[in-house]
Parts: structure tokens; C-alpha cells; sequence
């Protein structure tokens, strides 16, 4: 047991400071708690610290429900085995989940737990997350069989074919029935929310005005993909309340080809996210008033594919942006498929195959080719899945890309924001993000990473959409 008086600080307790370092005991409730628990602070006399699992067990407390600090010393998480084991049920029929209170019952735990187990994993609340499955599992649905587009939507989940229709426009942008008419399809049309901004979506795609990859012509964007239907061009024109969308060459698509690029063009233009959420929340926040009043109904576009986003991330570690897409350019011309004057972004495989010394001869430095080279290799032999982050639990997609050398808190969290899609990220150690920081509070000096990091926990639960418009500040200041 600890010498007494023990004292430690909360806010870093609950940051996870000191988990593994110490066990919290609490006698009267019986059990044992890692330091980062998120139940109410017992009261100091009722509290007992211990160094070790086995002291905690030898003064007949039990390993909490809720921080399952059992499962932490077996180097397991309770938390994201808990919120797979959910996601597979719920996924296999979600009809057999009404809502947020059969979630939870599921889970054995209560809707509070079960709120935090979301946000802290999907980045969604409860009922957002359910909706979103139940219109993942009709897009399935509607692709591979043949059933009516109505039973769909009630083996889906939906109470009546009215919800269902007007949930599933709200996040694929297209009715059932005209996503089903995706299959033997080479054009298709995206509704578009009211009020959507235009202009970020298409200066993201043309940051690079050499890119071979994507160009932008007006309010077109082009972007080479490799789909499973083969290489081809995506062409997205924005027009209005709608964004047309078709494939060059013009061939019939697949059943895989057409969420693949149906997927990308949804990711491209930032359709994905939670901009009304966002927005009600920073209304309430002076400080954020005047970047709102700017930007409203800003959306934060994405990589078209997983793996380009993961690419994007390492190859930009510590460099400016123009310097990144140059770099870039070199792997795309390495190893890119040629279509036209295009070239498609490169799957893993071919950018294992290149070697450090291509990387070298181009202006890589020796670290940055191997971490590119590395990454690749993990995604080609399948120790590393990005295309199924998006649909899985934030914090174990997070602890698989450290794995990856060279990955860090930064390239992690920049690839989980830009390239799978998650709403609560911030990327603490982005110089950007930092500045922009330091000028909405009007400070002196520039905040350390630490320092961010607890300054952006204020944006939660829309980290990643806050993060996009403290960026934009800075051209403001500009």
C-alpha cells in the first residue's frame, strides 16, 4: 500500500496519467478502480490506495464494472470489447434494437455508461450510431438482393417507410431506390443539404495544382481512383442542389464498385459529418461566434480512400503543406496507375513494392521513406485494416496505427480526422492548430501540445469539424 498522505491530480487521473501506476480502492461500494474512472470521486476517508491488483483483491474489493482495471492488467479493454461486441449484434439485425434503452440492456450497462461508451468509440451518440448502422445495413441490403425496398427498411429497423426514406436520404444523399439503381450505373446524383458550402470542399481538392491525382476545374472535381471495377476517373460536378457524379470511362459498375465510389464521393465533399450538431454547440461559445458567423455550414471533406489519408498523414509530418503534396506527387508517379493524363492514388501493395532508395532519389528523407514504406507493408499483408477503422472503435484504431514506426499522436489522429472519418479528433501537436488557438484566445504566447490538447477537449464532441475552422481562421488573419 502507498504511504499516506497520497494526493494526485484529477484532471490527469482522468487523462489516464496514472493508470497502471496505482489502484483507487473505495471501501464502501466494495470495489477497485484504475485512477482515470469516470464514476463520481468517492470521499478521501472511504478511499484506499494500493500499488498492486492483489492488495486491492486482499481488502476484499472487487475490479469495477465500469473501468475494468482487471482487464487493464491483462493488457485487454473492456470498453472496446465491449463496444464490438455490440457493433457485430447489432449489425447481424438490427431490427432487434428499438433504440438507446435496448443498446444499453444489451451491453448490461446504463445509458449514461453507454453515451460515454459512444462517444468515446464511434463519436456518435447512442441513436445517431443505431441510425447510422441500420442505413449502413440497408445500403447492403439494397446492392445484393432483391427484396422490396420497403422490407428493407423494416428489416433495417425503421418504424415506417417514411423514417426509413428520409434517414437514409439524410446520410448517403440518395433515396433507396435510386441507390439500388447505383448497381449498372456510371452516373448518379447527390442531393445536397440546403446551404452547403462549396468552396472549401473544392480548395481542399485543389491544393495541389500539380497533383496528378485530382484537379478542379470550376466547380468540378476529378479524382483518379482505383475502384474493384478497375482504375477510373471520378468526376463530381456541383451544381446547385445536387452533385452529379460519374465514372470515367463510362462503364456499368458492380455491386462493390458502386458503394466504393459512391462512398468516395460522400467522403469528398464532406457529407459524412455532423454539421448541425456542431454548430448548435458553438453557438453557444463567444469565443467561436465570429469563425462561425464566417463559416457557417462549413464541412470538412475527406480522403477519398482510407489509405490516401493514412499516405497524406505520414508523408506531411513535420513539413509545410506545398512541400507534403510535392512529396507526394513522387509516390503517385512512382507507383500510380496512369488513366489519361491521371493517375490513380496507389493501393498499399504498390507502395510496399517501391524501395527507400526510390523514396531517397526524390527528396524523401531516409526516416520519412521508411515510415511510408512500413505503413504501406502492414496494410498490404493485413496487419493494418484503415478501410475498416471508420466503422470501428476510434481509440483501438488509434492504438493500431502507433503501432505502425513512425506513427505518433499527431499522424494517428490527422488520419483518423481526414481519412477515417471521425468526429472527435483533435490533432494535438499540429503547429496550425496551435496558432489558431493562441490567436481565438489572444494570447502571448502559443500553447504546448499538453496545453491543446485540454483547450480543444472544450470543442468535444466535434473536435475533428472545430479543428477544420481554426485552421480556416488563420487565412482569416491571413
Amino acid at each position: 500500500m502507498l504511504p499516506k498522505p497520497f494526493t494526485w491530480d484529477r484532471t490527469q487521473a482522468r487523462a489516464g496519467k496514472f493508470d497502471g501506476k496505482f489502484i483507487i480502492g473505495v471501501l464502501t461500494t466494495g470495489i477497485y478502480c484504475l485512477p482515470s474512472c469516470a464514476a463520481r470521486p468517492p470521499k478521501p476517508e472511504n478511499v484506499r490506495i494500493v500499488k498492486t491488483e492483489d492488495e486491492a483483491k486482499a481488502l476484499g474489493l472487487r475490479a469495477c464494472k465500469r473501468c475494468r482495471p482487471d482487464l487493464y492488467y491483462r493488457g485487454e479493454d473492456g470498453n472496446i470489447q465491449l463496444f464490438d461486441g455490440l457493433a457485430t449484434r447489432v449489425r447481424a439485425a438490427p431490427d432487434a434494437f428499438a433504440g438507446t434503452p435496448a443498446l444499453a440492456a444489451a451491453c448490461g450497462v446504463s445509458q449514461t455508461k453507454l453515451g460515454e461508451l459512444m462517444r468515446d468509440h464511434a463519436h456518435l451518440a447512442p441513436a445517431a450510431w443505431l441510425r447510422r448502422e441500420r442505413v449502413h445495413f440497408a445500403q447492403r441490403a439494397l446492392l445484393d438482393g432483391e427484396s422490396r425496398v420497403v422490407d428493407i427498411g423494416f428489416e433495417a429497423g425503421f418504424e415506417s417507410e417514411s423514417v426509413f426514406h428520409r434517414q437514409f436520404l439524410a446520410l448517403t444523399r440518395m433515396t433507396p431506390g435510386a441507390y439500388r439503381a447505383l448497381k449498372g450505373s456510371s452516373v448518379f446524383l447527390l442531393h445536397l443539404p440546403h446551404g452547403y458550402r462549396a468552396q472549401e470542399i473544392l480548395a481542399y481538392h485543389d491544393r495541389d495544382k500539380e497533383s496528378p491525382c485530382e484537379r478542379v476545374e470550376g466547380h468540378r472535381i476529378f479524382k483518379a481512383l482505383q475502384t474493384p471495377d478497375g482504375a477510373g476517373v471520378l468526376e463530381v460536378a456541383l451544381e446547385g442542389p445536387g452533385a452529379w457524379c460519374r465514372l470515367h470511362p463510362e462503364r456499368n459498375m458492380s455491386r462493390a464498385g458502386a458503394a466504393f465510389v459512391h462512398g468516395a464521393a460522400l467522403r469528398m465533399l464532406g457529407l459524412e459529418g455532423d454539421v448541425a450538431g456542431f454548430e448548435t454547440r458553438m453557438a453557444r461559445d463567444e469565443a467561436m461566434l465570429p469563425m462561425l458567423a464566417r463559416r457557417r455550414g462549413m464541412r470538412l471533406p475527406l480522403t477519398a480512400t482510407a489509405f490516401d489519408g493514412l499516405c497524406w498523414a505520414i508523408i506531411g509530418q513535420q513539413i509545410n503543406v506545398p512541400f507534403a503534396a510535392a512529396l507526394r506527387r513522387e509516390v503517385l508517379n512512382l507507383a500510380g496507375e496512369k488513366i489519361g493524363a491521371m493517375r490513380a492514388h496507389p493501393d498499399a501493395a504498390r507502395v510496399a513494392n517501391l524501395t527507400v532508395g526510390d523514396l531517397t532519389a526524390r527528396r524523401y528523407s531516409r526516416s520519412k521513406a521508411e515510415y511510408v514504406i512500413g505503413a504501406a507493408e502492414a496494410v498490404a499483408s493485413g496487419a493494418l485494416d484503415p478501410d475498416a477503422m471508420a466503422a470501428g472503435s476510434a481509440v483501438a484504431a488509434e492504438r493500431s496505427l502507433k503501432k505502425i514506426r513512425g506513427i505518433g499522436t499527431w499522424t494517428a489522429r490527422y488520419m483518423l480526422l481526414r481519412g477515417a472519418g471521425f468526429a472527435d479528433c483533435a490533432p494535438v501537436g499540429d503547429s496550425a492548430l496551435a496558432t489558431a488557438l493562441q490567436k481565438l484566445h489572444r494570447r502571448n504566447d502559443r500553447p504546448e501540445h499538453e496545453e491543446v490538447d485540454r483547450m480543444m477537449r472544450a470543442f468535444a464532441p466535434h473536435r475533428s469539424l472545430a479543428t477544420a475552422h481554426l485552421w480556416a481562421s488563420l487565412k482569416d488573419a491571413a
